[in-house]
């Protein structure tokens, strides 16, 4: 056994246990399991062409020798991303800490209450800060946020009278240029139309719906929104603010103005720039907007006693209920990294956040200030942290880059300087002394720090903001570490208990693929800083864009959607861009299976594609015949088809080539969902299979953590036709000679995770990753065995083998009174995360074990359904209390003096033998999901305040 192969280290099953399971499904090798599952029409001929795999200890040696080529310098660029200190006790406590960083998605509000909290933090800091009413639980990247409120005031014109057919959305030149490029992205596939220009000179005409501000703008100077939103709001114009949430502690808030959407990052709040991401970026809007705010919304609720818990409200999952009439794709949150910026001002509280606002714009004034008397012209006359100094930039560039100072030159004429949290006295000395020495004079030395206002008096913040109590109490150390882990405690991660969630992939996130992820030379590096400077992340994401175009059978990568909704978007619009260089401008049908998941038609409309639906035969495949009918009827018109492989249902279907070159044959061009990936990875591909585009999700096969939420990465792969047309930055140069314009924010979106993937390809090698693709396979076939006779598999192969999924059939114990919900419930009681509940198929549970989970931890989670099955077995319709539907026991329940259950307490509470070793307490009884919607709160207002309509 060689102990330093990774392998060993990330596949569960020991090889002794892999033959006993083998046994138990009933085949003699993997071999013969892979051959019963996998069509051998689709299975590749040629192994993966990768480099040798690495030891956990050669990668980190690697990994830090490459960190060496990023030059972590001293950077004032500015443009939505500024150098931060993350406060160590988040670092630990929270990046570093699997309890944070493995956690799924709190679709089951009960073992979520933890991160739940910290994001109702989130969204109440939002909402002071910005003025506004609501706020969800974070986006993607501020570009990306204020592309989402583009089309949510859309939206809302689209049901006016007094804006019907209109289309004309204002942005004011002061934009920051990749938001621009976003924006361009997504108005034109639904029509809107942008026009770019001077707020000072906007006409305020009836032919606008909206209009979006940058607030300060990207060169610094604070302009006057408060007289443009009164004017808009006269005009009935919706006004969008991109504003810089640092700054707002010095602002006033534009919600208080009138604005209808506030958007920015929270990249300030002590979260690394990491070549551009992950961030968590927020979104608070108006009351009215709710039911079109895009993202999660954490609201407050009661559970079963009525006391309050929380849960995700709304928006949980609408793309899979609105599908193509959803107004956003977006069905994530960036939950790790808006826990860590809620956690900063937990830990700061509104009087540190002064200090540190206060602090950067005297010094941002002093340095203004000191120029100035070195004849320079500071052109910014209301400004926060930003200056704009008109004079020769060649000149300056030149010695600053000497210098080792990162600035930014928008123009041949121009300078602009951003000040920063780590900015230090020191820095600002070191900064006058570049421009002294280009205009030849001897340098001003500064030895302390002017108090300054240069905010222009009319929005200058007047009123308070973080009043709760939680952002006034936490402020020592060890104050906020027991905070930190009171929370994690109420939360079931990895680190407790498999995750056994179909279609998110729930694996082993290795301690040594996150390392690098808190060391200085990946975390401080500007994503517009110039090329030379990211020799190393250059390295790595060139690396990894060509190890995933050799796993998926393409011909090129782009890393820069950083979402999977976002991946689908992005292969959508590099398709839209093919059939449009081709002249097919009418190419705009895109065929999607019933049974596809909810993303997938609503980013077929974001691409303004019209969706045409075809039909699943009775064992969950795709009609064939159906298909082919459509597809010839709309051949002239045909765009696309969005297929999922395995399918949704967790099966390898049999006619997948016949598929995609039916699709061919009629013009259109195949998109691969990647959510399946974990199934497909060195056994077959998407090239293979015929597929032109893929997305992938790395956050699910290659191993990113999700993070409680969050965050994820949607790289797309592409096949030879469509590698012109990757997508491009306005900025630094991605993208293929055709690129459409930007998907998101940053060049190489949410680059610092991006190690993470690369880590886990380097150390598993292909063989390894082969190997756990088949593991993958044989854990759930070996569920599937386990639970047989208690449970029914829904669908399985031809040769009735699952994928590397199942989905198991609950709907036949509705006549015991037992629904799905109360199975997920159950579970808990058994230290367990429910499987997916309902999705694709209501009444049922989709399980997937992954690779990395022992046989051991599977046959705990077996034992706990078998467990389970009999308790509905001795269920009735007629008597509602039982143990399921009671389900799940909290530990006040069991201690509680008052036992008014016909159960035990040891039947509620350790109902197996093993519960007892590790036994997992939900801090909340099942939450009131109808009473959380009807009485929507989404701050850390209590409950009490509030009394139920």
């Amino acid at each position: 056994m060689n102990t330093k192969a990774f392998a060993l280290r990330h596949i569960g099953p020991r090889e002794d246990d892999q033959n006993l399971m083998l046994k138990t499904i009933g085949v003699d090798s993997l071999d013969q399991l892979i051959y019963e599952t996998v069509p051998d029409d689709i299975r590749l001929k040629i192994g993966l062409n990768l480099d040798e795999p690495m030891t956990e200890h050669e990668y980190l040696l690697h990994i830090h020798d490459l960190s060496k080529l990023n030059k972590a310098r001293k950077t004032y660029i500015g443009l939505g991303y500024h150098p931060t200190v993350m406060p160590a006790v988040i670092q630990r406590n929270i990046l570093e800490n699997p309890g944070w960083y493995t956690a799924y998605t709190p679709y089951q509000a009960e073992i979520a209450q933890g991160r739940l909290e910290a994001l109702l933090n989130f969204q109440t800091m939002v909402i002071d800060l910005t003025g506004m009413e609501i706020a969800n639980a974070s986006l993607l990247d501020e570009s990306t946020a204020a592309a989402e409120a583009m089309s949510l005031l859309f939206a809302v014109r689209e049901r006016s009278q007094k804006k019907d057919g209109i289309n004309k959305f204002f942005v004011s030149e002061n934009i920051l240029p990749q938001t621009l490029s976003l924006l361009q992205t997504r108005s034109a596939p639904i029509g809107i139309e942008l026009v770019v220009g001077n707020e000072d000179t906007f006409d305020f005409s009836k032919e606008f719906f909206g209009a979006l501000l940058q607030y300060p703008g990207k060169d610094g100077q604070i302009t006057d929104i408060k007289t443009f939103i009164g004017k808009a709001n006269n005009a009935d114009i919706k006004v969008a603010v991109a504003a810089d949430i640092l700054s707002l502690v010095k602002l006033e808030a534009p919600g208080k103005f009138g604005a209808d959407v506030v958007v920015g990052t929270t990249q300030r709040f002590g979260i690394p720039m990491g070549y551009g991401g992950p961030h968590a970026a927020f979104f608070a809007t108006k009351e009215a907007y709710k039911r079109d705010l895009p993202g999660r919304i954490i609201g407050v609720t009661k559970d079963a006693n009525g006391n309050r818990a929380l849960r995700m409200a709304l928006q949980t999952r609408e793309q899979h209920i609105k599908r193509d009439k959803a107004t956003s794709n977006i069905c994530t949150a960036q939950v790790l990294l808006a826990v860590m910026a809620s956690m900063y001002a937990v830990y700061h509280g509104p009087k540190g956040l002064k200090f540190i606002a206060n602090n950067v714009h005297n010094k941002a004034a002093t340095l203004s200030n000191a120029l100035t008397k070195l004849g320079y012209e500071q052109v910014n006359t209301s400004y926060f942290d930003t200056l704009q100094i008109k004079t020769k930039a060649k000149k300056i560039k030149k010695i600053a880059s000497e210098k080792k100072v990162n600035l930014y030159y928008p123009d041949k004429n121009t300078v602009t300087i951003s000040i920063n949290e780590t900015t230090a006295t020191r820095d600002i000395n070191y900064l006058i002394s570049i421009f002294a020495e280009a205009a030849q004079k001897e340098t001003i030395e500064i030895s302390s720090v002017e108090k300054a206002n240069n905010i222009e008096q009319s929005v200058q913040r007047d009123s308070e903001f973080l009043t709760d109590v939680v952002f006034n109490t936490y402020h020592s150390e060890t104050e906020l570490m027991r905070y930190i882990k009171s929370l994690e405690r109420k939360d079931l991660s990895l680190n407790h208990s498999m995750i056994s969630l179909g279609s998110c992939t729930m694996k082993l996130n290795a301690a040594a693929e996150l390392l690098p992820l808190s060391w200085f030379k990946w975390g401080n590096i500007h994503p517009f800083a110039p090329l030379k400077q990211a020799k190393g992340y250059l390295t790595v994401l060139k690396e990894l864009e060509d190890q995933l175009t050799e796993i998926t059978g393409f011909a090129a990568t782009s890393l820069q959607p950083n979402s999977g909704a976002q991946g689908e978007f992005a292969g959508l619009m590099v398709i839209k861009a093919y059939h449009e260089s081709r002249g097919d401008h009418h190419r705009n049908i895109c065929l999607i299976p019933s049974s596809a998941h909810g993303t997938n038609p609503a980013s077929a409309v974001m691409a303004g594609m019209k969706v045409v639906v075809t039909k699943s035969t009775e064992e969950g495949n795709i009609d064939v015949d159906d298909l082919r009918e459509k597809a010839e009827l709309h051949k002239d018109n045909l765009s696309c088809i969005m297929v999922t492989y395995p399918s949704t249902h967790g099966v390898y279907e049999s006619a997948i080539k016949e598929i995609t070159q039916i699709i061919h044959d009629n013009g259109g061009q195949v998109y691969m969902d990647g959510a399946n990936m974990n199934a497909q990875v060195g056994l077959t591909n998407p090239g293979n299979i015929g597929a032109d585009v893929c997305h992938l999700n790395l956050h699910k096969t290659f191993a990113i953590p999700h993070g409680g939420g969050g965050p994820g990465v949607g790289p797309i792969c592409v096949a030879k036709q469509l590698v012109p047309f990757l997508p491009g930055n306005p900025i630094v140069k991605t993208g293929g000679d055709k690129a459409i314009t930007a998907i998101s924010a940053a060049p190489f979106g949410s680059a610092l995770v991006c190690l993470i993937s690369y880590g886990y390809i380097k150390m598993l090698g292909a063989e390894g990753l082969t190997q756990a693709t088949k593991i993958a396979i044989l854990n759930a076939n070996y569920i599937k065995q386990r639970l047989q006779g208690s449970f029914d598999t829904l669908y399985s192969g031809e040769r009735g083998r699952a994928a590397h999924e199942m989905i198991v059939d609950c709907r036949a114990f509705k006549e015991h009174g037992i629904e799905v919900s109360d199975i997920a419930k159950r579970l808990i009681d058994y230290g367990f995360h429910a499987p997916t509940v309902s999705f694709p198929v209501a009444g049922t549970l989709m399980i997937e074990p992954t690779e990395s989970e022992s046989k051991a931890e599977m046959d705990r989670f077996c034992d706990a359904m078998i467990s389970i099955k009999k308790e509905i077995d001795n269920s009735s319709k007629d008597d509602v209390n039982n143990v399921l539907k009671n389900a799940p026991h909290t530990l006040d329940m069991i201690t509680n003096d008052e036992w008014h259950f016909p159960y035990t307490r040891q039947e509620a509470a350790f109902p197996l033998e093993y519960v007892k070793d590790n036994k997992f307490w939900p801090s909340v009884r099942r939450v009131d999901d109808a009473y959380g919607d009807r009485n929507l709160i989404c701050s850390c207002t209590p409950i009490e305040a509030y009394a139920e309509a």
